[in-house]
């Protein structure tokens, strides 16, 4: 029934169908498997993509020749650019998307993917021969051969939903749990957990008075996820997302329910994610607060359905229902789905190496919520390294891996695997130490060549990034030629609130001021629009950033190449920790179980000091 596959993908969400797409446009013959081929791509929480660190990460997959960005232009209702008051490090891409629009465009992009196949059923274990995967076992009982297996389980392995003092089976409401893969993997040896995600109700759109709340518009500039030309809405086209808040009524009546809650009544074991608290932990841990922000969030052009982002939460129908209708705005308010939490397995993520095969057993690799993070892009990114892998190790290839100097996936697979997680990972600027190189807007310049080498990145691509290359040099190379006069600029300056020049001053010079951008100053020179009007917004753009932060990029470059002795000082695969007398038992115990690839990882594993890396070097040496 089935002939022999080079990748089998368990799992049709974002980090499988990142997974499939990198390994078949790189040549392999993929299956992708799932229990739903209704809800490929899913998005099972908020209908957005990108935010803060997030759209980084997406900018990232898309560099290297994933979908997610394309798919997210092609389905958005809404797109900002946040934190746009703070420098270009921080400024991270948001878009609102079309919920149905997003799975429909992933699906139809993965069928016209050349080496796809689809099929829709369980899987129940792996095939294992000589300590390598070789296969699948579905729950109908087909035996489906592989050279590789990449598991993205999502939440569905022995998956739970609570809904107050309710639980039953289940990887998404009104879907079935996943089981046999986490019983088979712990026999084999490997370490499972448990952890926890909720997700708010969904309500009727028409029983909102959205008068009472503060209208939340798109950006005028949609500058969207993908470096390709992919089709995007029209600013005048975006959908209103609105804000509300709740009040201490709403608390009070939550209250009401933390007696039936599974969270407090300890019905769940799993740890919940720090960064996205459930409405009922939010007013437990911060009792200090009188109200918390609500986002009200359109599920799609053609619905009325409303994500209510904010207010996670497993506590009972009733008590949902009537602190939702106490929220300015909600008085009215007509329910379609209640909130609930769903417990599931994860996979502690030090059992893998950077390419995310895990050392257990060959061929075998995981991506995604599995690994104990949280988050579409979390997932997706992952899933693009696990696929990549996949057919690199098949066909005896060097694994891709991204350093964390290179890329946001770099510091999330990094994190993953050298400290681990006992809770669901979720990604944030302030986990990158050289976050002013791993800008949003530069994720093509970084990363695409790399794909190209590896026959991901298309032609096409590579030819973009090397004319944005050329044009960003030529445009620096003008700018440090043309000089203003003062009375070419003063004027320009002065509505600015800029010190007036009383000489000449190259363009380049000007441009070194913070209240001074590039775009403006062209239109009010009109030589230096004459020189430059041949140029692209984007590459403008980039030019002016590599212009005003050329000294913070040298200053992190220097940081990163002082660290790569480090990071290039490979730990060989068998080496005898048990011999270096002098490590500290907690520094011998994680090298042993994690075996960092080289001498930074080993720095950055947690419980590990200064001085176990610096014995661990001097025996090296010797």
């Amino acid at each position: 029934m089935f002939p022999d596959y080079d990748v089998i993908i368990v799992g049709a969400g974002h980090a499988g169908c990142e997974a499939a797409a990198a390994a078949a446009n790189l040549g392999s013959k993929v299956l992708l498997i799932t229990m739903n081929m209704q809800t490929i791509a899913q998005m099972s929480c908020n209908p957005a993509m990108g935010g803060i660190a997030k759209g980084q990460i997406v900018r990232e997959i898309d560099a290297l020749g994933g979908y997610s960005g394309i798919v997210t232009d092609k389905s958005m209702m809404q797109f900002r650019m946040l934190n746009k008051s703070k420098g270009p490090a921080m400024w991270s891409p948001r878009a609102q998307n079309d919920r149905m629009l997003f799975a429909a465009t992933w699906r139809e992009m993965l069928e016209k993917t050349p080496n796809v196949d689809f099929y829709q059923d369980m899987v129940r274990s792996i095939i294992i021969k000589n300590n390598r995967a070789c296969g699948v076992v579905t729950g109908l009982g087909h035996s489906v051969n592989a050279k590789s297996v990449v598991v993205t389980s999502g939440t569905f392995l022995n998956g739970i939903i609570h809904i107050g003092e309710k639980q039953f089976g289940g990887g998404r409401v009104a879907e079935k749990a996943s089981t046999g893969i986490t019983e088979q993997l712990v026999e084999l040896g490997f370490e499972s957990d448990r952890l926890k995600t909720g997700t708010p109700p969904r309500v009727d759109g028409r029983s909102l008075d959205y008068s009472i709340m503060d209208e939340q518009k798109g950006d005028e500039e949609i500058v969207g996820f993908s470096y390709e030309d992919a089709p995007k809405i029209l600013p005048s086209q975006q959908r209103s997302c609105f804000i509300t808040y709740t009040n201490q009524a709403v608390h009070d009546t939550l209250k009401t329910g933390f007696d039936r809650s599974p969270m407090f009544a300890g019905r769940i074991d799993g740890v919940g994610p720090r960064y996205c608290p459930s409405i009922e932990d939010k007013i437990n841990r911060f009792a200090e607060r009188d109200r918390h922000q609500l986002f009200v969030e359109p599920e799609g052009f053609n619905t009325i359905e409303i994500y209510v982002n904010g207010f996670s939460t497993s506590l009972p129908e009733e008590v949902q229902y009537k602190a939702l209708t106490l929220i300015p705005g909600f008085e009215n308010v007509r329910v379609f789905r209640p909130g609930y939490a769903i417990e599931y397995d994860y996979f502690p993520p030090t059992q893998l190496s950077h390419s995310l095969e895990t050392k257990l057993i060959d061929n075998l690799f995981l991506a995604g919520q599995v690994n104990g993070t949280t988050g579409y892009e979390e997932a997706a990114c992952q899933g693009i390294i696990a696929g990549i892998n996949a057919h690199l190790k098949i066909n005896n290839d060097a694994p891709f891996i991204l350093k964390r100097s290179e890329a946001y996936i770099g510091v999330l697979i990094d994190d993953l695997i050298s400290k681990g997680t006992e809770e669901p990972y979720r990604m944030f600027t302030s986990r990158a130490e050289y976050r002013t190189l791993l800008r949003q807007d530069n994720a093509d310049l970084r990363l695409t060549e790399m794909s190209y080498r590896i026959g991901l990145a298309s032609q096409q691509r590579m030819e973009k990034v090397i004319a944005k290359r050329d044009g960003v040099k030529e445009i620096i190379e003008r700018l440090s030629q043309v000089s203003f006069d003062p009375a070419e600029i003063n004027g320009y300056l002065e509505n600015n609130n800029s010190a007036a020049i009383i000489e000449k001053q190259k363009a380049v010079k000007i441009l070194l001021r913070p209240d001074v951008d590039l775009i403006s100053l062209m239109l009010a020179v009109p030589k230096l629009n004459e020189t430059l009007k041949n140029f692209g917004r984007e590459i403008l753009e980039q030019a002016e950033i590599q212009i005003k932060y050329e000294r913070y990029i040298e200053k992190e470059q220097e940081m990163v190449d002082r660290m790569s002795s480090m990071e290039e000082r490979l730990i060989p695969d068998n080496f005898n920790y048990d011999k270096v007398a002098a490590l500290s038992n907690e520094a011998l115990q994680k090298f042993k179980r994690i075996k960092p690839r080289t001498l930074g990882q080993a720095s950055r594993i947690s419980g590990v000091n200064p001085s176990d890396v610096q014995i661990l070097l001097v025996y090296m040496g010797r």
